[in-house]
């Protein structure tokens, strides 16, 4: 039986990526802060270590398979930066398994990460993704358009009546629910590929994303349109007159609104489905 090593595990897509490993027949050890929290991760074993501290991680990965690290902060805490974490523990991780001789290390980074060198959150993935393409093991490097927990935003606006919109309205993204971004990590590790682009199964423009969310509630879509200047006026301003942990989440936001998040379709589970789950108070998986 072989055995996968999932860094990220009590996070959204680290979740997922321990069930997809269970079914799929492998046996799953889980990395987590706290043997103690109540909601851990489905495992056949819990690691509690800390990938900000390199002395805790001393062995867990003896006998692994593969890494997987969907481990990452999108808003700062504990004093921790994007530096810290989606740099410096995810290189951690990777000196370890490099350590113990782990042969695959797959890395969850994001869609177009190319196009956003500036914001802070996508340049301390991408330091990173340049230190596993260098390094002697053999890698894969998953890049999702975006997840439907991240769309919560478009249908919290929905539900106070007015969805703000940049531009015409007419970029695409494609989100991905986490069960089906989970297979199709594993079937992109399975196939040997070194780097994927991932999106869910339904192309949406910014206007039929806002448009899902007021049909899931039953309302009429009620749409403002700012001209896009603004979105690049706030980029200009937003780290210099609010703190960190808010100027870091809403930078990757404003430039990601700015152009097209499209990755290979994949998946059967649709955005509507999730927004009418929330629409009737159910909180989805």
């Amino acid at each position: 039986m072989k055995t996968v090593f999932v860094a990220g595990a009590t996070g959204y897509l680290g979740r997922h990526l321990c069930r997809a490993y269970r079914e799929r027949g492998w046996r799953v050890h889980a990395l987590v802060r706290s043997k103690s929290r109540p909601d851990l991760p489905l495992a056949d074993l819990h690691i509690q270590a800390e990938a900000t501290r390199p002395e805790t991680l001393r062995g867990v990965m003896a006998g692994a398979d593969l890494v997987i690290s969907a481990l990452g902060i999108t808003r700062q805490r504990d004093g921790l930066t994007y530096r810290d974490v989606d740099y410096q523990a995810n290189l951690n991780l990777l000196q370890e398994a490099l350590h113990v001789g782990v042969p695959h290390f797959a890395y969850v980074h994001v869609l177009n990460a190319g196009r956003m060198p500036e914001v802070p959150l996508v340049a301390a993935k991408s330091a990173f993704v340049r230190a596993l393409q260098g390094a002697a093991i053999r890698s894969t490097v998953i890049a999702p358009s975006g997840y439907f927990s991240d769309m919560g935003d478009f249908f919290a606006m929905a539900e106070a009546g007015r969805i703000w919109l940049f531009g015409d309205g007419q970029l695409r993204i494609n989100p991905i629910h986490g069960a089906d971004l989970a297979l199709a990590c594993a079937e992109a590790i399975d196939a040997g590929r070194d780097w994927i682009d991932i999106g869910g199964p339904d192309i949406l423009s910014h206007t039929e994303l806002a448009q899902t969310a007021f049909a899931a509630l039953r309302q009429p879509a009620r749409i403002t349109r700012l001209p896009d200047w603004l979105r690049r006026a706030a980029l200009a301003v937003v780290p210099h007159v609010t703190p960190s942990h808010i100027s870091g989440p809403t930078q990757f936001f404003l430039t990601a609104m700015g152009q097209d998040m499209v990755g290979e379709p994949h998946g059967t589970r649709h955005l509507s489905d999730h927004f009418a789950a929330l629409a009737v108070g159910e909180q989805p998986s």
